[in-house]
């Protein structure tokens, strides 16, 4: 009784009927598998599931189960839409091969053959018939071929698949016949054959094992079939062994039978504490809650009787001031009794009383003059802000030391056409489940802060609604469960100034090939001295004085304003980049005296790039000087004097925001987007972003951030 379990199929829940051995090695019964993919296919052709669900009572599909019907569906979809038709509902076998397996929940691949290509487990069959057999013991298997009634069988005939009374045995395999040589065997309903015949090769009969494929082949398997290329063995040596090693695990397990109970009893220990553990859990969440409870009640009576005693206090005001002005009504109060002290006669008792009387007058006319409420009837000064209250409240969990606490890597973070924003753990694990990316845009004026959130799955977001020119502080924490980490320390990031302009190195205007050499893609340049600088500089006995290269983008900006970053390799000795219009790059590339280069300058008073960073009005196009890992700011009246103070360190990543409206341009640290120099510009015509190279050096636009731009990098 207790391998009942072992014997129930997990679809329909029931004793097997035929079982089939799938791929992972589960069993399911032969119904159970064609009904579960037709019901695939009917799902696929009706477009829902539902109504082939009702159609097969039999099998039981679970909610898990149905969203892989869905799945399944769906590539189904996609192998359908590549011409595969479908197939009626009354064929014999379904087509699908995709298999979700009801004992391991996977999806299995059962090859092109399908359920053909199953082997029937007639060991299971056998173990099924007995277990029946023995359940039913009182129920006798009758004769196939009595008349009615039927007698009870003797005997069954494995070759005819038939059970029968001594009587028609006698009469059926009469003797010195060749069904008398029949296999006969016990009363049964269970007939397997004699000889496992190949699913693939039906007129063979296996007799190797497949050691990859963990499943009996035949010879023709191995000579051209799928596992030709497998390592095999034969029948009788994967039969000594397998059974070898299932009577010795079979031994092993009843060996530790006591060691089982004990873990039984282990465990159900474990169950009990276990039960207590959640309870006391929720007792103290619950002193917990109530605590919070308390104080706010407490804050809650406080602030209703500083209400109320405030209003009590303004009614006091306002009312003493309507006394006091009903008391200025004719016949009424003050009015009446000062009518009365004019009919006093006698000079001194009139004054005695008047000069008491003329004070409260000369304040009644005063009020009248000048009225204002005794009490403000607003109680603005008690709003209760619980903004950040809620916001504490709303961040309230589970807090387990478990979980780490993410840190957002900003070197791997960007800020260019979007916001992407990666993070990791300290330990290198994914110990979360689930990551919630918070964010909310700097402002001085607003002093409420509004976090947006976004659950993410991965340890990246791609962000691609935030403000331009603005600082955003941005935190990050994981969680697994209804347990989460701390937050992670927040992170200040700077969107550009301006929208991202996109553009390629133009390789057709003006583009020297034999000094400059671009990648496929036009997103690099890189200079490079060949035996043209060589054969030009062997005439010359004293300096060295060579031409600037240039290279403009193929896009042009005509208002607006915009912005791009790009990268200059540490290694290049002289760069220039910014902006040129069309009307002048004609003469950008016809002028033949752009630069000298100081390094071989007699007069040169460094080793430097520096003086190519002055203006000149008769210069074409408006560019700053970059090199030997400096940034030299241009020598213009508002620049410092000392040259040291104007060059700077070279940003590992550069921008130029361009506003054609203002007429201005400003070259920008782009990984930190803060202004490093700006100017005026004249953007009369269709300006163009510049480059100019000389000697080794090598230019890289920065790619825009795009939702494959994160896995692109970590391939590489």
């Amino acid at each position: 009784k207790g391998i009942e379990r072992e014997l129930i199929c997990p679809a329909c829940k029931e004793l097997f009927t035929h079982p089939l051995i799938l791929p992972c090695q589960h069993n399911v019964c032969h119904k159970c598998v064609k009904e579960i993919l037709f019901a695939f296919e009917d799902a696929f052709a009706d477009g829902g599931s539902e109504s082939s669900n009702q159609s097969s009572p039999r099998i039981r599909i679970s909610a898990s189960s149905m969203d892989r019907i869905d799945r399944i569906n769906r590539s189904a979809s996609q192998r359908r839409s590549f011409g595969c038709r479908g197939r009626k509902r009354n064929s014999l076998t379904p087509r699908s091969t995709l298999f979700p397996c009801p004992g391991c929940q996977r999806d299995i691949d059962l090859g092109e053959r399908g359920i053909n290509g199953l082997f029937r487990n007639f060991t299971l069959e056998t173990i099924v018939e007995r277990y029946r057999q023995a359940a039913r013991a009182a129920i006798a298997i009758m004769c196939d071929f009595c008349k009615p009634p039927p007698q009870e069988s003797t005997k069954s005939c494995m070759d005819c698949s038939a059970s029968y009374c001594n009587e028609c045995f006698k009469i059926h395999h009469p003797w010195g016949t060749v069904k008398a040589q029949h296999e006969y065997v016990g009363p049964t309903t269970n007939f397997r054959p004699k000889i496992l015949m190949c699913p693939e090769h039906e007129m063979e009969r296996v007799n190797m094992y497949c050691e990859i494929c963990r499943r009996p082949v035949c010879h023709l398997c191995k000579l051209g079939g799928g596992h030709a290329n497998h390592r095999v063995t034969t029948m009788s040596t994967a039969y000594k062994t397998l059974k070898e090693k299932l009577s010795k695990d079979i031994e092993y397990l009843i060996s530790k039978e006591s060691q089982v109970k004990a873990h039984i009893t282990q465990l159900d220990l474990l169950l009990k504490e276990t039960e207590c553990n959640s309870e006391r859990a929720k007792q103290e969440a619950s002193q917990s809650f109530e605590k919070l409870y308390h104080v706010l009640e407490e804050k809650k009576s406080a602030a209703l009787r500083a209400i109320e005693t405030s209003k009590n206090i303004r009614l006091e005001k306002l009312q003493t001031q309507v006394e006091e002005y009903q008391g200025l009504l004719e016949n009424n109060g003050l009015v009446g009794y000062a009518q009365e002290v004019l009919k006093e006669t006698d000079p001194s008792c009139f004054v005695q009383t008047a000069k008491q009387l003329h004070v409260r007058i000369q304040k009644a006319t005063e009020s009248l003059k000048s009225f204002r409420p005794a009490a403000e009837t607003t109680f603005e000064d008690f709003v209760v802000d619980t903004a950040k209250q809620e916001d504490i409240l709303g961040d309230l969990s589970f807090h387990s030391n478990g979980l780490e606490i993410p840190e957002i890597n900003e070197e791997q973070s960007r800020m260019y056409n979007k916001a992407l924003i990666c993070w990791e753990c300290p330990g290198k694990t994914d110990s979360a489940d689930i990551y919630v990316l918070e964010y909310h845009k700097l402002n001085r004026e607003d002093e409420s802060v509004t976090w947006q959130k976004t659950e993410v799955c991965g340890k990246s977001k791609l962000l691609s609604d935030l403000d331009d020119d603005s600082s955003y502080a941005f935190r990050v924490r994981g969680y697994k469960g209804s347990i989460c980490s701390p937050w992670s320390r927040e992170v200040i990031l700077r969107t550009p100034p301006a929208p991202v302009f996109s553009f390629l190195f133009d390789d057709k205007c003006g583009y020297n090939n034999e000094h400059l050499q671009l990648n496929p893609r036009r997103t690099s340049v890189e200079s490079r001295a060949g035996f043209p600088l060589l054969l030009g500089s062997e005439r010359l006995q004293v300096g060295c004085y060579t031409t600037l290269d240039y290279i403009i983008g193929d896009t042009g900006i005509a208002k607006g304003k915009h912005f791009w970053a790009f990268r200059v390799e540490a290694y290049s000795y002289l760069v220039k980049v910014g902006v040129v219009p069309s009307n002048k790059i004609q003469k950008l590339f016809h002028n033949t005296h752009d630069v000298t280069s100081p390094r071989y300058e007699q007069d040169s008073g460094h080793d430097s790039g520096s003086e190519d960073a002055f203006f000149d009005s008769s210069q074409p196009c408006t560019l700053v000087t970059l090199g030997m890992k400096k940034f030299f700011i241009p020598a213009t009246p508002a620049a410092p004097k000392d040259p040291a103070s104007r060059i700077l360190p070279l940003p590992s990543c550069l921008g130029i925001c361009l506003d054609c409206d203002k007429g201005r341009v400003g070259f920008y640290d782009a990984g930190h987007m803060k202004c490093l120099y700006e100017c005026e510009v004249d953007c009369s015509g269709i300006m163009y972003p510049a480059f100019a190279l000389m000697g080794g050096a090598a230019v890289h636009l920065e790619e825009a951030v795009t939702a494959k731009y994160r896995e692109y990098h970590d391939d590489i």
